[in-house]
């Protein structure tokens, strides 16, 4: 894909691979806007990329993923680009006893929201030059952590759906590309979790330039082996990560 000269919307935008994405988009000369929960984050965003919009937006309530399309219409129309980056991980033993109001986030953020938001923003993206839909995954959509049961699952779950939405949009103008990210040095999943992870602008730099090469499915060191082993591979892989 063409990374200048779009008009892109990142949600979870404001830190991580969200921030990282957006930067290296208005870098290549796009207008970048990025939403959150939170305006404090969203704030220390634009303080770190002068000329980065933002809009606070809860992903995880229907009602304000209609309400930022219906926003994005009328301050941005020639927006272009959906990246449905924002994603939560929690680390949680399914046995133990947890109200499930809480544990459904999961599902309403990693799932639901990206899911919804592409199939809202279709009609839109249909009629502006050179657009996408961008789903950020994980390699644990191939491999599950069993730390992390329901963010595995919701991973495993998007990437099946970006897989489908290709081939249902294949005779539109609108390209499906997957970010397939490994650990990263972020916060996801609590601060101090990721440490040991991949550094974020390593990994922002190597994907940006293979989706800007044509590819449609990217990830990165250990998601890049994943994303393309065998079963017994994956096997292997699952075994090691959760019998430490």
């Amino acid at each position: 894909m063409n990374l200048a000269e779009n008009t892109v919307l990142i949600t979870g935008g404001a830190s991580g691979i969200g921030l990282a994405l957006a930067e290296r988009f208005q870098r290549a000369g796009s207008t970048v806007i990025v939403c959150g929960r939170r305006e404090d984050k969203l704030l220390e965003a634009q303080q770190h990329l002068p000329g980065l919009h933002t809009r606070v937006c809860d992903v995880a309530v229907a009602a304000e993923r209609v309400a930022l399309l219906e926003w994005v219409q009328q301050a941005f129309p020639r927006l272009n680009v959906l990246v449905n980056n924002a994603g939560v991980q929690r680390r949680i033993q399914l046995a133990d006893d947890e109200a499930w109001e809480v544990r459904r986030q999961e599902l309403l953020i990693n799932v639901e929201a990206p899911i919804h938001l592409a199939t809202l923003f279709i009609p839109h993206l249909r009629e502006q030059p050179n657009p996408a839909i961008i789903n950020v995954t994980s390699g644990l959509a191939f491999a599950p952590m069993a730390l992390a049961p329901i963010y595995s699952a919701t991973k495993a779950a998007l990437h099946s759906f970006t897989i489908s939405l290709r081939h249902q949009l294949a005779a539109t103008p609108i390209q499906v590309l997957e970010i397939v990210p490994p650990a990263v040095n972020t916060d996801l999943g609590g601060a101090g979790l990721h440490t040991w992870g991949v550094p974020v602008n390593d990994f922002a730099d190597s994907v940006m330039a293979r989706l800007a090469a044509g590819e449609q499915e990217v990830g990165y060191g250990t998601s890049e082996e994943i994303r393309r082993a065998s079963r017994e591979q994956i096997d292997a892989r699952v075994a090691a990560m959760n019998n430490r």
